[in-house]
């Protein structure tokens, strides 16, 4: 009867072992997702923040290129307006053929 007890005894420390260095290994593994979700969650951050400045900056250039659009119709106006070899809208040009 005494061994039957060191048997119980010595396969119950082997699974108490067992059981620690499993939770131990488990412990490792859940720290290390923890760090690579907040990893991954810094770079999504700054991957959003700069999908904002270049979305910022894309509307900055489409306003400019509105202006420089605007401004290239004025001075095409202003060109036609003080062409002395364009005629006035109103009246006919004589030497254009129909």
């Amino acid at each position: 009867m005494d061994s039957a007890v060191v048997i119980v005894l010595v396969v119950i420390a082997v699974l108490v072992v067992v059981a620690l260095v499993v939770r131990s290994t488990r412990g490792k593994r859940l720290e290390q997702q923890r760090v690579q979700a907040a990893e991954h969650r810094e770079s999504a951050q700054s991957a959003a923040q700069r999908a904002g400045e270049a979305d910022l900056a894309a509307r900055r250039h489409a306003e400019e290129a509105e202006r420089e659009k605007e401004r290239a119709v004025e001075l095409e106006h202003r060109a036609d307006k003080t062409d002395p070899d364009r005629p006035d809208p109103g009246r006919p040009d004589p030497d254009r053929r129909t």
